[in-house]
């Protein structure tokens, strides 16, 4: 067990270097805190406060998927599973926030954990097909305003790749969840033949787990939740954009906001690797995403994108560590609760 967690710690920790050193190359580093230092104050502060709007968005869709499994699950624990989830992310490596933020909801509200593990899939699932859905939208609008902010050819093509890319990772990982839901017992079977081996008991917790989280994949009630639940995930990352463009303003990066959603695309694809603190992964997509679409110096795009990030860390980690605090827990405890999980 434990030269597993040193295997992949360290893989986690080689992805990270290499991506750093394309994040860092062809970077004049002695320019970067010039880039840094020159902002609009007014409008930084605005910035940081819209970098934790998302935490309220997120919570407002996931309550959706949740009331099915407990109506009235209180406001501010959707709100805090989410802090604490993204918490875990910037610390930990292996995105076991996604585990421990359905498990914080578990144990603050009484559901049942694995139906809350499988409302964030779901969730995952719409993240996905939504940024695939605005950057197509970008793409097919592309044509109205080429003329007075151009892509290049290169660009349009990486872009393209991308959105296919994800909507076929998205499709696939559909596919694979509508296939537990519609055949249950089958897959419920499949799993129970696997754990033979296993005693008895620990099996038995595992086809638990797995029962509660097919149930969480029960997606939607009626169609208008569904809808509701589609024009959510469209606000929360738009509002996400909206964040980015503030800052682009603040530092005196003036660019439409249209322009924004291919560039949050690509740092959503950054953050995806699975990295300590997202480190590397954001990086290097942020820094291409600047130079690439909106013609930035590197310097200048490797300096913003240092803030970006150091920003977002901060103010997510001082409110999960605030969350944590008052419910006198430890980022220990909710690591330990996801690995026990994922095992």
């Amino acid at each position: 067990m434990m030269r597993s967690k040193a295997l992949k710690l360290s893989l986690a920790v080689a992805l990270t270097l290499v991506l750093l050193y394309f994040f860092g190359r062809s970077v004049p580093w002695k320019d970067v805190p010039g880039q840094v230092v020159d902002v609009n104050v007014p409008l930084f502060i605005l910035a940081v406060i819209l970098s934790a709007f998302h935490f309220v968005t997120r919570a407002a869709r996931w309550h959706i998927l949740v009331a099915r499994e407990k109506l009235n699950v209180r406001f501010r624990s959707l709100v805090a599973g989410n802090v604490v989830g993204f918490t875990i992310n910037f610390l930990l490596p292996g995105r076991l926030g996604e585990l421990a933020k359905p498990l914080y909801l578990a144990r603050r509200e009484g559901v049942r954990p694995g139906f809350a593990i499988g409302t964030v899939v779901v969730e995952r699932l719409f993240d996905m097909a939504t940024m695939c859905l605005l950057l197509g939208l970008f793409m097919a609008c592309r044509p109205l305003f080429a003329a007075s902010w151009p892509i290049s050819a290169e660009a349009g093509r990486q872009l393209k790749f991308l959105g296919i890319l994800g909507l076929l990772v998205a499709a696939g990982i559909l596919a694979f969840v509508l296939a537990l839901y519609l055949f249950r017992e089958r897959a419920i079977k499949v799993v129970a033949f696997v754990l033979r081996p296993l005693p008895a008991k620990a099996s038995a917790a595992v086809t638990k787990i797995l029962r509660e989280f097919i149930d969480g994949l029960k997606f939607f009630r009626t169609r208008g939740q569904v809808a509701l639940y589609i024009l959510l995930s469209l606000v929360v990352w738009l509002g996400i954009a909206l964040f980015y463009w503030v800052f682009f303003l603040a530092y005196r990066i003036h660019v439409p906001y249209f322009l924004v959603v291919p560039f949050v695309f690509l740092t959503a694809v950054g953050a995806s690797i699975p990295t300590p603190g997202m480190v590397g992964g954001f990086h290097y997509f942020s820094k291409l995403g600047m130079t690439m679409l909106m013609g930035l110096a590197a310097g200048r795009a490797a300096g913003v994108t240092l803030v970006f990030h150091a920003v977002q860390l901060a103010v997510t980690c001082l409110l999960g560590y605030a969350i944590l605090a008052r419910d006198g827990m430890t980022v220990l405890q909710l690591k330990r609760m996801g690995e026990s999980e994922s095992q």
